[in-house]
């Protein structure tokens, strides 16, 4: 039994109790009020956790606590039984939302302080009501992953479900998914799904719904709007500001996580935002260049080769490491270069015997703005010469994406050089605009 178990069972204290600790923190005394949080499993116990009014969690030093007062014992409530259809407005349009285990919406479970995803409808009606006045909306909960896990092969589950509620008749696709990863998935679904003639929008939160400061519920009431728009691709709608005033679309192969933390992490890069929504008023287009709402069955082209290696350039980069995705029968590897497309000369050896060896080897800038050019300096005419096939303005991530849906379905160099410079999905930016880079 861990310290703080011990510590628990002596004061009489369980998950779920509001209490009272003052402790000794830096010679001060100090005093904090909150809900008791169960210990966590991988602490080393010394620490008790409390969930604060403001929905943030603090850890307390067991030894430094002076005094504990019980304010309130938890309450054992009894789980309110949903019913399991709610009434649909013929009026509305229908959507459905994937669940891949991103909370959109969640309910505060107080006598542990834990957080539970909301993913029945009648929960759903409970956590973010506002949506059910937008649309007739089916939950369908089909992973319960954490975005870090997310893998090709779950790409092509989640594209088959798309297609699946899609060519049943459903308006448009809510995917709830963790942040993190959320551009990947957007980037795959944009190649998978062909003949998409309706919106797929990806929807994730920043911050969990205990918090005040949640961007979830706004989140979820945009992307249910964008996915009943004039709309026909796959985009990412997340906040577009700090505050609450409005979301952004976001093109699946264009868009970024570009903070941490912030509730307008999400940037479209080399490009501009597809449109502007309001939770309370209108969408607003902001370019004319999209697909809109049209007829046809979307079908899955999931063929992809997974051996692909995205990999960043940075000074003293030793050749073994490209020489392990060579031995290993990596398939491509996508190069993450300096400025204009750059990696340390002394490499470029190797990435010729890569080529040579029948793998594709592409080129992208960790500068993120800007494109590639391989033909303005030595390094680079080079490196074309070696086989380097040049990724113009894309995103490392949505060519690394990009290279692994052409390999499955040519291994032929010409023909994969062809593919990755084709634009299928809006990957590629015609020209290079001068009003989209991130001041």
């Amino acid at each position: 039994m861990k310290k703080v178990e011990i510590f628990m069972h002596e004061k009489g204290i369980q998950p779920g109790d509001t209490i009272r600790v003052v402790e000794r923190e830096n010679g001060n005394v100090v005093t904090y009020e909150g809900i008791v949080m169960p210990p966590y499993e991988l602490s080393s116990g010394e620490t008790i956790t409390l969930k604060l009014d403001n929905g943030y969690n603090i850890g307390i030093l067991i030894d430094s606590v002076i005094r504990i007062e019980i304010i309130e014992k938890a309450k054992v409530k009894k789980e309110k039984q949903f019913k399991t259809v709610l009434p649909k407005n013929p009026q509305l349009p229908n959507v459905t939302i994937l669940g891949t285990g991103g909370t959109i919406a969640s309910r505060v479970d107080y006598k542990t302080g834990a957080v539970h995803p909301a993913f029945t409808a009648e929960e759903l009606a409970m956590a973010v009501p506002e949506i059910f006045e937008i649309a007739n909306v089916t939950p369908k909960l089909i992973m319960n992953i954490l975005s870090e896990d997310m893998r090709p092969e779950y790409w092509k589950r989640i594209a088959h479900e798309v297609a699946a509620a899609l060519n049943s008749g459903e308006d448009g696709v809510v995917i709830a998914h963790g942040t993190d990863t959320m551009a990947y998935t957007a980037a795959a679904l944009s190649f998978i799904l062909r003949n998409l003639q309706k919106p797929v929008i990806l929807v994730g939160a920043q911050r969990s719904s205990d918090r005040p400061s949640s961007d979830a519920a706004m989140n979820l009431i945009c992307s249910i709007k964008m996915a009943t728009a004039n709309f026909g691709e796959v985009a990412v709608v997340m906040h577009g500001e700090t505050g609450d005033t409005y979301c952004l679309a976001h093109r699946g192969t264009k868009v970024r996580k570009m903070h941490t933390s912030r509730r307008d992490a999400f940037r479209s890069i080399n490009d501009i935002p597809i449109a502007r929504i309001w939770p309370k008023g209108k969408i607003e287009f902001l370019r004319e260049d999209y697909r809109k709402r049209g007829e046809g069955e979307v079908f899955v082209d999931g063929k992809m080769e997974e051996k692909v290696a995205l990999v960043k350039s940075f000074p003293g980069m030793q050749k073994e490491i490209l020489e392990f995705f060579i031995d290993k029968g990596y398939k491509g590897i996508i190069l993450e270069g300096t400025g204009l497309g750059h990696i340390p000369t002394y490499l470029i050896d190797t990435i010729e015997r890569a080529t040579q060896e029948g793998i594709a080897v592409c080129m992208t800038s960790q500068c993120l703005y800007g494109r590639v050019n391989l033909n303005v300096y030595s390094t680079g005419r080079r490196l074309l010469k070696a086989g380097v096939i040049p990724c113009e303005d894309m995103l490392p991530e949505t060519a690394y994406v990009k290279l692994i849906w052409v390999l499955g379905h040519t291994q032929n160099i010409d023909e994969v050089r062809k593919m990755m410079l084709r634009n299928y999905a809006g990957e590629i930016t015609p020209y290079t605009r001068f009003d989209t880079y991130l001041r």
